[in-house]
């Protein structure tokens, strides 16, 4: 079993902001970095009071903050690295109030922070789910009135697709029509997957789309054909639901998506609880 990353480990790793502008450089521009402008392989020297750095050979300045969520932000960067740390050690989520709290800045700054962070998670590439993928919608927040179906008054509906063993996507949808979800399940499922849903008529034709696509008919009170169920994206949803309720009380529909991106990022990376870290953080070589 992989070992977490340890608040020790943090702690070692990056105890200064130097240490953490010094890894930032390194993932910018490489630990065998190039100048732009004398093209030269260099090292590069602190400037002293600023955020930047200085060729050996030319004496050209970068700042490899510029591109990131770093750029104009005065919190230092020890704090930054701390909520990331945060968000990969969690299992249900960091609220607002919790940054506030641990990192000692404004309920303004800690709910910005939150969400570039779960912005950053949104860059991170999974590839197309292939193998064996479950596929269904939910719905999200609101209140259901005493009906039954697929009504959602004042709720969000949310469609997800989960590769066996593997990793997940969730996305905020309009509607469950056909025309809604059989893009999505073609732009995130590889051709000739076998993919799993209920009985909702919107999936009806993914076997003409190339899937080989097997059916359990909830209505019916069928969970379990011949290998075929939904149970595990439905266990993912249970989850979603009850840390949103636990931590953080409420999620609007509008940031919504951002904290399905979080909580399929933890998912995804559940089994490599060391690396986790370093993902998210890899996520900074990239400008944004």
């Amino acid at each position: 079993m992989p070992q977490t990353y340890t608040l020790l480990d943090f702690m070692r790793d990056y105890p200064d902001d130097e240490t953490c502008l010094d890894k930032i450089l390194e993932l910018r521009y490489g630990t065998d970095p190039v100048c732009e402008s004398c093209e030269r392989e260099t090292t590069y020297h602190r400037i002293k009071k600023r955020r930047g750095y200085a060729c050996q050979w030319c004496g050209s300045h970068v700042f490899p903050c510029a591109g990131t969520p770093f750029a104009k932000s005065r919190t230092p960067l020890t704090k930054w690295f701390y909520a990331m740390y945060l968000f990969t050690t969690t299992r249900h989520g960091v609220p607002a109030k919790e940054l506030e709290r641990q990192l000692g800045v404004t309920y303004k700054t800690a709910w910005r922070m939150g969400h570039i962070i779960r912005d950053l998670m949104s860059n991170i590439d999974i590839g197309m789910l292939v193998g064996e993928v479950e596929v269904d919608e939910s719905y999200v927040g609101g209140h259901r009135p005493g009906t039954t179906g697929r009504g959602a008054q004042g709720k969000t509906i949310v469609l997800g697709m989960k590769q066996r063993g593997g990793n997940m996507r969730a996305m905020v949808i309009p509607d469950v029509k056909g025309a809604t979800i059989e893009p999505l399940i073609q732009q995130h499922v590889a051709r000739g997957t076998t993919v799993h849903t209920d009985e909702w008529w919107a999936y009806r034709y993914l076997h003409w789309l190339g899937y080989d696509h097997r059916t359990v008919r909830h209505g019916r009170g069928q969970y379990v054909k011949d290998g075929s169920h939904t149970n595990s994206i439905e266990n993912f949803w249970a989850r979603l639901k009850l840390s949103i309720r636990g931590t953080h009380i409420h999620v609007s529909r509008q940031y919504l998506p951002k904290y399905l991106t979080e909580f399929s990022f933890r998912y995804n990376y559940r089994n490599m609880p060391d690396r986790m870290f370093a993902v998210l953080m890899a996520t900074l070589a990239q400008p944004v």
